[in-house]
């Protein structure tokens, strides 16, 4: 409990200092601004490694996707991969509540990142240009869009159905899709106190060409990601 304590501490500092100190970058070009995400996620594998002596292992990294669009389809068992995957990929961009962005300072960077809203469970004028506006951001930025089709975060022996919205955005984008199996739940849960001494496998699996059906996009992804967190896990 004593490490839980002293990540939390450690860690949410860290997270509040480097948000202070890109304070000023909200007035500058929005690439500056994208540095201080990935900072984010270093200082979250930095804190992993040294409070809890975490391990993270990546693998696949001969499949990351290059010289062309395309969209990651990842797994969510955690916090960690909103922050870590910032790192591997190129400042992903984040498709989240609209309420986000009106907390204070927080909400700032959410929209100088350039990240997508939407007003959850509601049929608004918003919503409905909500796909126009996911194509239009990826395809004027080289900037990966990410979408993590369960929905929420899950326990790491949960398997859902995967949402049908990441069919609709394979359909709508037309490109290729990134699909990541990561077993962070057994490290740090959505719930609960967060497990030293473990190793977080980050498992980058072969894209999905955009010329399927969306039904058998949808099968295969989910097929994909489970069958690897089953051999990851």
């Amino acid at each position: 409990m004593l490490r839980n304590l002293l990540f939390s501490i450690i860690f949410f500092s860290g997270i509040i200092f480097i948000s202070i100190l890109f304070l000023p970058t909200l007035i500058l070009p929005q690439n500056i601004v994208l540095i201080g995400g990935k900072l984010m996620g270093y200082w979250a594998s930095f804190c992993l490694r040294l409070i809890l002596s975490v391990k993270i292992k990546i693998l696949g990294k001969e499949n990351i996707i290059i010289n062309k669009k395309f969209f990651i389809a990842a797994s969510h068992q955690s916090m960690f991969e909103t922050f870590y995957l910032q790192t591997i990929f190129n400042s992903p961009l984040f498709i989240l509540k609209k309420e986000l962005t009106l907390i204070p300072i927080f909400g700032w960077y959410l929209k100088k990142i350039g990240s997508i809203t939407i007003k959850r469970n509601k049929v608004t004028k918003e919503n409905l240009g909500f796909f126009d506006d996911i194509k239009k951001v990826v395809h004027n930025t080289g900037r990966p869009l990410i979408i993590f089709p369960q929905g929420t975060r899950v326990k790491p022996d949960e398997r859902p159905p995967f949402k049908k919205g990441v069919a609709r955005v394979y359909e709508e984008l037309n490109i290729s899709c990134q699909p990541i199996a990561i077993n962070s739940g057994y490290v740090w849960p959505k719930k609960g106190p967060k497990i030293p001494n473990k190793e977080i496998i980050i498992s980058i699996l072969p894209s999905i060409d955009y010329q399927m059906e969306k039904s058998d996009f949808v099968n295969n992804l989910e097929k994909k990601i489970y069958n690897e967190l089953d051999r990851i896990n």
